[in-house]
């Protein structure tokens, strides 16, 4: 394997594909060592571009590595380490976004990703729908995008995306990257994020949740009693039945109260 900077000057990160390559064997060492244990895991690392995370998760003993990379320009490099790896080596020209991320190798499978910030979002809910399928999920996101995901009732960034994530999964944020990190260095910081399956959580439908937080968030200054009318006729009716004031707004409900509500409007839509 040539070094890693040097592969990196001979790809030149595409602003077009939200490259931004990461450098520091420490910083890329210590993503890794938060994802362990690996040992006998199908690892799944979306974005590998130059491969930095790839040297580092090939150094434990997993057993099989799939690599999902849309930029055909890494794939040759890429394939360079089939030769120190020991384990299955699966390497997809693909976009991940058209992937069903949860059926690629054998459980227990983990995803480790340096995520491009503009498929960041759409892929974590495709894999959180299926959280039961991994054994965790360890990204880089925006900063701002990680404080949303992370955020508590009552605050400015809890959204549609905190609930979905925090009903699906554990949460923990792990660090923050600053943008001298990267090459080429982005304008924003960037933190590293850790999901694990809930254990115990409302049994309600994915999509079902996502359609009740999605109504609530879309006019999220306004009253549940109106925000919700595009969800349903008559809001007054679910919200009573959930046991919540339908003065409320969207952000004052805890991701337990959505869950009640969600089940309040199956009820009501059957």
């Amino acid at each position: 394997m040539g070094p890693l900077k040097d592969v990196i000057r001979a790809l030149k990160a595409k602003k077009s594909l939200g490259q931004n390559f990461l450098t520091d064997p420490n910083i890329l060492m210590r993503i890794v060592e938060n994802a362990a244990p690996l040992e006998g895991r199908t690892v799944i690392e979306v974005g590998p571009g130059p491969g930095g995370l790839t040297r580092e998760i090939i150094k434990h003993p997993i057993s099989q590595l799939i690599l999902i990379e849309q930029d055909a320009r890494a794939i040759p490099f890429l394939e360079e380490l089939r030769v120190p790896f020991k384990g299955k080596f699966t390497l997809l020209n693909q976009d991940a976004l058209n992937i069903s991320l949860h059926t690629l190798g054998d459980s227990p499978r983990k995803l480790i990703a340096n995520l491009p910030y503009n498929i960041s979002v759409p892929l974590l809910l495709n894999a959180l729908e299926y959280i039961n399928d991994f054994e965790s999920l360890t990204l880089m996101f925006q900063k701002e995008v990680a404080e949303r995901i992370t955020a508590e009732p009552h605050t400015k960034d809890y959204g549609r995306l905190s609930v979905m994530c925090q009903w699906a999964a554990n949460v923990k944020k792990l660090f923050d990257l600053p943008p001298g990190a990267f090459i080429p260095p982005p304008k924003v910081t960037s933190t590293v994020v850790q999901f694990t399956p809930r254990i115990s959580r409302e049994d309600v439908p994915w999509e079902a949740l996502e359609r009740v937080t999605k109504a609530a968030f879309s006019q999220r200054r306004k009253m549940l009693r109106a925000s919700l009318k595009g969800l349903v006729a008559s809001p007054q009716v679910i919200l009573e039945a959930a046991n919540i004031d339908p003065e409320r707004r969207a952000e004052s409900l805890t991701v337990l109260e959505f869950c009640t509500l969600t089940k309040e409007w199956l009820k009501y839509a059957q």
